[in-house]
Formats: structure tokens, sequence, C-alpha cells
């Protein structure tokens, strides 16, 4: 059998965690190595009552919640309200601001990754909307389910304006897979939510793990029954500006996207719907 193909990985971390949500990948640290992929949690809530997690703002990225088991409810400024089952996406392109809420449904527990994508320039401080995919519009290959982006032949609803991808893949004990990235993608990372993945001579746990830039196709191997999500894109070609919840390119960005924020919440405010 021929050896795995070799990509060094340049970062692993397993995060910190804290109440059901492991944070892995933040503006500042690892979203630095990965943009436009800037932020990370894998979550695991229960609720008994169907606490939400609060309203609260965003400008500049768009938000993508994979729910891999359970179900998740939410409401945002976009008019956009309801819930998302096991294998359902959720798609918030937050653009110029945007509050939202989210969590277990009542009485019941959720699983899954929430990532958040940097904009680019064009979109950053653009109309809010959002999109919701079950788990039957999201289209697979082989053992991938293509969140944002196309693989393979397939193809998601979702498609950004800058080139990503963003894969959810199941894999069996020893099974193997390789991923060939498109062409321009030289950023490319993995996280796993169960199980471990060998590449080359390395073995990946419940991580986060950033693999040196290029072009190179990686190949995985499953060490137990194994899940998790795999990006890779072109990378952000601008500075991350960031405010408390907002990601921007400059400094005069940031400020638009935060007095829209805070126009909004004043709305909210004076509705008592906060």
């Amino acid at each position: 059998m021929n050896q795995p193909t070799q990509r060094n990985l340049i970062h692993r971390t397993a995060g910190h965690s804290r109440g059901g949500i492991t944070r892995l990948v933040s503006p500042g640290d690892v979203g630095q190595l990965i943009k436009p992929f800037v932020f990370l949690d894998l979550f695991d809530m229960e609720s008994t009552s169907g606490h939400m997690m609060g309203m609260h703002p965003h400008s500049g990225i768009a938000t993508v919640t994979v729910v891999v088991d359970g179900a998740i409810r939410y409401r945002e400024t976009t008019g956009s309200e309801g819930q998302v089952a096991a294998g359902g996406v959720e798609w918030m392109n937050a653009g110029g601001g945007v509050w939202h809420d989210g969590g277990p449904v009542t009485g019941g527990s959720v699983t899954g990754f929430q990532l958040w994508l940097a904009l680019p320039a064009e979109d950053e401080n653009g109309p809010a909307h959002s999109q919701y995919l079950a788990a039957e519009q999201v289209q697979s290959v082989g053992p991938a389910r293509v969140i944002i982006g196309s693989y393979g032949g397939a193809v998601s609803a979702i498609r950004p304006r800058a080139s990503i991808n963003y894969l959810h893949v199941k894999l069996s004990d020893g099974e193997r897979w390789t991923y060939t990235p498109p062409a321009g993608h030289d950023v490319a990372w993995v996280s796993v939510a169960s199980g471990a993945l060998r590449t080359g001579r390395t073995t990946i746990g419940k991580e986060v793990a950033v693999f040196a830039d290029g072009n190179e196709a990686i190949d995985f191997v499953a060490e137990g029954a194994t899940e998790f999500v795999l990006g890779s894109a072109v990378k952000h070609p601008y500075d991350l500006v960031t405010g408390r919840y907002s990601v921007h390119t400059s400094e005069a960005a940031l400020v638009k996207g935060e007095s829209e924020i805070e126009r909004i919440g004043a709305q909210l405010r004076s509705a008592k719907l906060m």
C-alpha cells in the first residue's frame, strides 16, 4: 500500500472548554493562520428549559453552524426564526450588522460546530441575510457532506463570494480518504469531533490541526469511527480588524459595522426584545 501523503502540520490545539463549548479558533490566535476561517467552536449543550444564549450582535462575518446531533433553535433580526435538526446547516451572513440568538430546543440537547468566516471587503458592510439547509438538502460525495463550496461534483447551495470549501466527514475505523484541494486553496485545516485521524506519521485527536500552506492532496486514515470538519480556502488577503463581536478588513469598516449594531440594538431595547 502507498504511504499516505505527508503534508506537515504547523499548529494544533485542543482549545479550552467552558459550559459545554470548546473554543478551538479565535481571530487573535489560530484565526490568523487560517483566515478566512477566524473562529470555531465545538459545542455540546443541554437544555431543560429552552434557554437561549441571549441576543448578541455580529458584523463583518458569516456564521456557519453544522448540527451533528440534536436540534438547535434560532431567531435573528433578519426576520428568520425556527429550528435546525441533526445534519442541518445554518448560514447567517451578518454583513453590516445583525443580532441573533440560539440554543438547544426545549428539553433537548445539541452538538455541533459553529464557524465564523471573515467576509471580503465587498460584503462586510452589506445587507444581512441568512440561509438554512435541512440534512437532505446537503449534497455528499463519498463520506463528505459539502457544507460550503463544491467538491467532487457535489455543490452546496451556500456559495459565498470567496473561494471556500467546508466539509463534514464521517469515516469508519480504518477507512482511508483523500482530500484534494481546489486550485488556489492554500489554507487547510481539520477539527475532529470524535475518533482520530492519521495523516502521514501524525495522529490528530479531538482538536483542530492546521496544515502548512500549499495545495497538495491530504490523505487521512480513521482510527475508530471518526467524525470531523475540514476547511480549505484561498487565504483571506486582509488584516483582521476586530471588535467584540465583529471582524472587518479596516478600522473604517469596523466603525461602520459597530454603528449599525448599536442602531439595531437600540431598536431591540426600545421594543423590549432583549
